[in-house]
Parts: C-alpha cells; sequence; structure tokens
C-alpha cells in the first residue's frame, strides 16, 4: 500500500486504497485507532503515526487521489466493488533516524563525528 497525500503534506490525512476484501478492508467498519509504521528501503529511516482511521465515502477525495500506479490492481477503475480508500487522521508522531546504521558504524569506529551532535540532529526531525 501507498500512502496518499493531499494539499499541504505537512499535515492531515493519509489516505490508502486497499481492496475491501483483504484483511485491513474488511476489518474497518468504523472509525478506529490505528498505528501505521514506516521503515525506509535502506533501514535509516524509521516512523510511527498514531490516529483514527475510517473508510473514507467521499468520491472528490478518490478522483484527486486517483492515479495509474492504482488503477493498475481495480479492474473496474473507479467504480470497481472491490475498491476501498481507507483515511487515516493522525494525532500524533515519532520519526528517528537508525543511529546504529552502517555509516554511524564506520564513523564511530574511525572516531570521525560527534555522536552527541549527530544526536541533535536526528532530534530536530
Amino acid at each position: 500500500m501507498t500512502a496518499q497525500l493531499r494539499g499541504d503534506r505537512n499535515s492531515g490525512p493519509i489516505w490508502f486504497f486497499t481492496a475491501k476484501d483483504t484483511d485491513l478492508g474488511d476489518g474497518i467498519t468504523s472509525s478506529t485507532k490505528a498505528e501505521m509504521v514506516f521503515v525506509s528501503k535502506g533501514f535509516d529511516l524509521f516512523a510511527t503515526v498514531h490516529g483514527t482511521i475510517e473508510v473514507e465515502t467521499d468520491r472528490a477525495v478518490l478522483d484527486d487521489l486517483w492515479n495509474g500506479s492504482v488503477a493498475a490492481w481495480f479492474e473496474g477503475g473507479k467504480d470497481d466493488p472491490k475498491l476501498q480508500l481507507l483515511r487515516l487522521d493522525p494525532s500524533e508522531a515519532e520519526i528517528w533516524l537508525n543511529a546504529s546504521s552502517v555509516i554511524a558504524g564506520t564513523k564511530m569506529m574511525l572516531g570521525i563525528g560527534d555522536r552527541k551532535e549527530d544526536y541533535k540532529a536526528t532530534r530536530r526531525l
């Protein structure tokens, strides 16, 4: 699943297209607490987002977020009976860098850099 954003990308809801016959799609029938976890491909950036998730029923939102990548998964297009759009409303989030990455470990072994300054930099995210 790919997160979809609209408008101001610094705040607001996060949407996900899914199919109604998946565990996630089938499991959300009303607004419920949720946690989203993100790990970057290189395992150097992590995030958790807490909030509430519910089915988005506004067709204008679906039309705005629809794209070729989503269309590839739903043969019936925007009117596919399996299509479901979920809306995650974040209430809090935490983002951090992996201070134990290969680069951080190499810098520490070589005595390069200042771990306290590196830590301070990660706290500013």
